[in-house]
């Protein structure tokens, strides 16, 4: 087996406890995971703005690290908080995508800074804002915001609904954006080819690491091409099946239970029973 040499790790459900926190024990594990050489990379569907607090308890404003934000749409180095790539959704295909959820009743939104803009108020978007901690905007001419582009859209809705609106959308623009759920009440529109595992590609790269000593670990859909693509693709037990299904291995504990330790403990410290 090949050694780790560098780490993505997506957050919400898989490196944060439910309560959004990181027990000791887990950031104890990624310290001595980086004291053997391993480079830390977090990666979520959040804007930087909602991963700074989290960089910052690791200590990766204080060395070189990535944060792939926005479920790729942006990859920034930890310490510099200098923007290595930026990728936005063409307004043509953003204003597709927002009159086809609008004719359908849903409401869609998207993210710049800090804020979160919603087209309307909704019970998801409340979810939303109380795992970010980011300001909700209601915007009355959400159509007009959204001509200007943007870097992902968001649909929030049930998720007994929302996949028939991912059909529509794939049928409609399919092979011109990335589409998937990020929880199963969230299904998330990106730039063509622009995901977790496209931004971890481009840092494996930039780093001259080989994909075979890139470990990557998540929980939702997401995840899924991050878990493809390195070279151990971890599922967390709390993880959806459709991501379990392609991972190498599935932790035994969940995110509640330190399952990130289980991983690292496994794979970059060589540590068994």
């Amino acid at each position: 087996m090949n050694k780790v040499r560098l780490m993505a790790l997506d957050l919400d459900d898989t490196l944060l406890r439910s309560d959004l926190t990181i027990s000791y024990r887990t950031r104890n594990a990624i310290k001595k995971a980086e004291a053997t050489g391993v480079k830390i990379v977090l990666a979520s569907g959040r804007v930087p703005a909602a991963m700074d607090r989290y960089a910052k308890l690791l200590g990766l404003h204080k060395h070189t690290g990535f944060l792939i934000c926005s479920n790729g749409t942006i990859i920034q180095q930890s310490d510099t908080q200098c923007i290595i790539s930026e990728s936005r959704l063409e307004s043509k295909k953003a204003l597709i995508a927002y009159d086809l959820a609008d004719a359908e009743g849903f409401p869609v939104q998207i993210y710049e800074d800090d804020i979160m803009y919603v087209s309307r108020h909704n019970e998801y978007t409340g979810c939303d804002q109380k795992l970010t901690g980011l300001r909700q905007v209601v915007v009355e001419n959400f159509r007009a915001m959204v001509s200007s582009g943007c870097h992902k859209l968001l649909i929030p809705g049930d998720p007994m609904l929302l996949p028939s609106m991912e059909k529509l959308l794939r049928s409609f623009i399919g092979d011109d954006i990335s589409l998937f759920t990020s929880k199963p009440y969230f299904l998330e529109i990106l730039p063509a080819h622009i995901d977790k595992g496209s931004a971890l590609a481009k840092i494996a790269e930039l780093l001259d690491i080989k994909r075979e000593e890139v470990l990557a670990i998540g929980d939702s859909m997401n995840d899924e091409s991050m878990i493809r693509w390195a070279g151990i693709g971890i599922a967390m037990a709390n993880g959806d099946l459709r991501i379990k299904t392609i991972a190498d291995f599935i932790t035994e504990k969940s995110n509640d239970d330190d399952g990130v330790v289980e991983v690292i403990e496994k794979y970059v410290l060589k540590r068994t029973g």
